[in-house]
């Protein structure tokens, strides 16, 4: 809890070293300093200058990162991963802290500037007993808020007037001042009307509109953290004599030799010199199944090891490993993504323009008319407060909050509210293959066997041989026999044969078929590749080596079955396609979007899994540091391009994109680098997002045709344009019509709880049947 409050507090992540340094030497019964409110002011008036600067904000974080990173691989103590991680995730999580408490304590301030309203009173027809000075409640508590609650927007205004691009804040802050400047005058020079009522709730409501935003965008730690992640904090070096030492991955360098043991993460890029073992590389490569590796074969730092000990030369450490590559192209990727304004904000700038000119107009107006005064003084500001956004501060997170409440119920989770938005102008969506696409598992798609011997008997025979096996091919043969309710016979003598396959002896007695012997110890029978047939000297018969070369042709792996010397099946392996990523395709199709296929699988296999689901756009053999330049491939023809992957190896891409969507199952660094994340792992929910998206994006443009809609007609009659016909809008009707306004716009955004995001409504979809309506 301590390490969580140090690190809201320091949002930006510049002390948080030092700060963890610190707390570390604290015994297990030294409290900790509280932060005094001093303190508690700076960390707010941090957040605020970062609010209002959120892309300066991003490039400096991603900087700091960057640095802290650097400075903790130099120590890489264990355990450094979790606190470098947690200063993004807190900066925000302060931010909606921040405002949440602020719109509280605003709240419960302004009851007594409501309870002492006359206009109020007289709307509702109640009174509240007097007492000396309670005259000045009013102005006092005003000031109050005003201070507490409505300074902050003032501070996120001043970039936007800096820039010159007024939007939201500028438009907020101008109402507040002017509704809280002329209300103290009124205090001074008595005139008809005060807007304390009317500047107390606007602040509220500006508050609750922040608070629900900030609530809805709250990001989790940096993708690069994951990143650093996947390298271990220590390694075993061997010394000359043949000893292993542990020392930190920072110490060590070029030609060292380390021990890789079974299980364990490499350490650095290297040369493998003594060892044979299977190595996880997915995460890093894409590659879909593990890559074997023996003496001269490269090696990548963070990959994992599978059952045996490798010995690598280091060849690269620090910043120089694939892994350090990647870690700066997904922050690259993140600094490159533009600056995007919410619709409100553009709404917000053309209403501040319309409202500063309807000002000088009324002013101008009412002075030829009536002469200077007080009058004309009362026109203007009620021109300048009515302008202010009520219901434009809240048309967006309204359905922004909702939008994500309906995505979580229907499996998507949503990191980044422009992406949710732009989801719905994708041009093309590029999908990595191996576990998007694909199970990101092999299993059996095919089998041959000679005559007479039957498939569901061949298949159990090797389910038997290999059920000690802890293969990904062992694996795919026993779910195909349990799939088919098959009992494997009973196995004994299990043998690895290292490279060739495996090999047991088999009580094959209910088997039909083949040779067979009448020793007690059973058939000996074998599977595997190619290379065992060379071993045994098997030949293959003529319609067995068709089925191999046509699965061949199709990127299918071939493993042999062969009993008492003889082969007598062979099954074709290959990564399994998704049921729905036949269904992702057609929809998406059907809405006008092109699919593409990302992989670091060779051309066949892309080629083959590409043509059965009749994807319009196959890159392949990518590798790692390319996979982001195929999506800008796509953007430099001027598409609006998503990408869905799992990987590591995707991460750069999916921050590059768009709109950058990870499968939720898959590598915490692929989430963190997402827009939006597919809890359910169901490819079917691209569709429901862009659905989603539609749906979402016309309620926000509906909500801001309400709110501005609004100002359009209050403003005019706010500046008297009928008084003529002796229509003048009070301040106090204009705050009414507010209401109404803000009311209109949070009943519209409740609507888009109706969309149904069931499979059968989806395009593409014939069938009826699927998941219930999200409402």
């Amino acid at each position: 809890m301590d390490d969580c409050r140090d690190t809201n507090e320091n949002p930006a992540g510049e002390d948080n070293h030092q700060d963890n340094s610190s707390h570390h030497q604290h015994g297990p019964g030294d409290p900790d300093e509280a932060v005094d409110e001093s303190d508690e002011q700076r960390v707010e008036q941090e957040l605020l200058e970062e609010e209002a600067q959120p892309a300066a904000e991003g490039k400096a974080v991603l900087h700091e990162q960057h640095k802290h990173t650097e400075h903790k691989s130099e120590g890489h103590d264990p355990g450094s991963h979790e606190g470098h991680g947690e200063g993004h995730g807190g900066m925000h999580e302060g931010h909606e802290q921040m405002f949440r408490r602020r719109f509280f304590v605003s709240t419960l301030l302004s009851i007594p500037v409501l309870l002492y309203s006359e206009t109020l009173q007289g709307w509702l027809g109640f009174s509240v007993p007097a007492f000396p000075g309670s005259e000045w409640i009013n102005p006092v508590f005003a000031i109050i808020i005003f201070a507490y609650g409505g300074v902050p927007f003032l501070q996120m205004a001043v970039p936007e007037l800096k820039d010159r691009t007024p939007g939201m804040m500028t438009l907020i802050s101008m109402a507040i001042t002017v509704a809280f400047v002329y209300s103290l005058a009124t205090v001074i020079f008595p005139a008809q009307s005060a807007f304390f009522w009317e500047l107390v709730t606007l602040i509220d409501i500006m508050l609750l509109g922040h608070w629900i935003e900030m609530r809805s965008v709250r990001r989790a730690s940096s993708a690069v953290d994951e990143l650093a992640k996947l390298m271990p904090d220590i390694a075993e070096r061997i010394t000359n004599n043949g000893e292993t030492e542990e020392v930190p991955v920072s110490k060590l360098s070029e030609d060292d030799l380390v021990l890789v043991r079974p299980g364990a993460n490499v350490p650095a890029d290297g040369i493998v010199e003594e060892g044979d073992s299977d190595v996880e590389e997915s995460m890093i490569t894409g590659e879909s199944k593990p890559v074997s590796k023996k003496p001269g074969d490269e090696v990548i730092g963070g990959t994992i090891n599978g059952d045996g000990s490798l010995r690598v030369r280091v060849g690269a450490t620090g910043e120089e490993t694939t892994l350090a590559g990647i870690m700066r192209l997904v922050e690259e990727a993140q600094q490159s993504k533009s600056k995007t304004q919410v619709l409100a904000d553009r709404a917000a700038g053309w209403l501040f323009y319309v409202a500063l000119a309807a000002a000088v107009v009324t002013a101008i107006a009412w002075t030829i008319a009536v002469s200077f005064n007080a009058t004309v003084i009362e026109r203007v500001v009620t021109v300048l407060v009515i302008a202010c956004p009520h219901a434009l501060g809240l048309a967006i997170p309204l359905v922004v909050a909702i939008n994500t409440s309906l995505a979580a119920r229907n499996g998507m989770l949503i990191r980044d509210r422009i992406a949710m938005e732009e989801a719905r102008n994708l041009d093309a969506i590029i999908f990595d293959k191996t576990g998007t696409l694909t199970e990101g598992e092999h299993g059996v798609v095919d089998m041959a066997t000679v005559d007479g011997v039957n498939e569901n008997d061949a298949l159990a025979l090797a389910a038997a041989v290999e059920s000690d096996s802890e293969h990904m091919i062992a694996r795919a043969i026993g779910e195909a026999a349990t799939g088919r309710e098959l009992t494997p016979p009973d196995a004994s003598d299990f043998e690895a044969i290292k490279g060739r396959g495996v090999r047991a002896n088999i009580d094959a007695s209910g088997f039909t078929g083949g040779p067979s012997n009448s020793s007690e110890s059973g058939d000996e029978v074998y599977v595997g590749g190619p290379n065992l047939l060379t071993q045994l000297d098997n030949e293959v018969p003529d319609h067995l080596q068709r089925f191999a070369d046509e699965a061949g042709q199709n990127a299918q792996t071939v493993v042999y079955l062969v009993r008492e010397g003889e082969l007598i099946a062979a099954f074709a392996m290959a990564d399994v396609i998704r049921d729905e990523s036949f269904r992702v395709v057609e929809s998406l199709h059907e809405l006008g979007i092109q699919v593409a296929m990302l992989t670091g699988d060779s051309q066949d296999v892309a080629t083959a899994v590409a043509d059965e689901l009749g994807i319009d756009t196959v890159f392949s053999e990518v590798l790692p540091g390319d996979k982001d330049k195929k999506v800008q491939e796509l953007q430099d023809q001027g598409k609006l391009v998503g990408m869905v992957g799992d990987g590591v190896n995707d991460a750069p891409a999916l921050t590059r994109a768009d709109v950058g969507i990870a499968i939720g199952s898959g590598t915490d660094i692929a989430v963190q680098s997402a827009d939006v994340i597919l809890v359910q792992n169901n490819p079917m929910d691209v569709v429901r997002l862009v659905k989603l998206s539609k749906a979402s994006y016309r309620k926000m443009q509906e909500n801001i045709v309400w709110a501005a809609g609004y100002n359009l007609l209050a403003l005019p009659l706010a500046a008297g344009i009928l008084a003529p016909i002796g229509i003048v809008l009070s301040p106090a009707v204009g705050a009414l019509l507010m209401s109404l306004s803000t009311i209109i716009v949070a009943i519209n955004a409740q609507l888009l709880r109706r969309v149904d995001l069931s499979i059968h409504s989806l395009p593409g979809i014939a069938s009826t049947t699927g998941a219930q309506p999200a409402d």
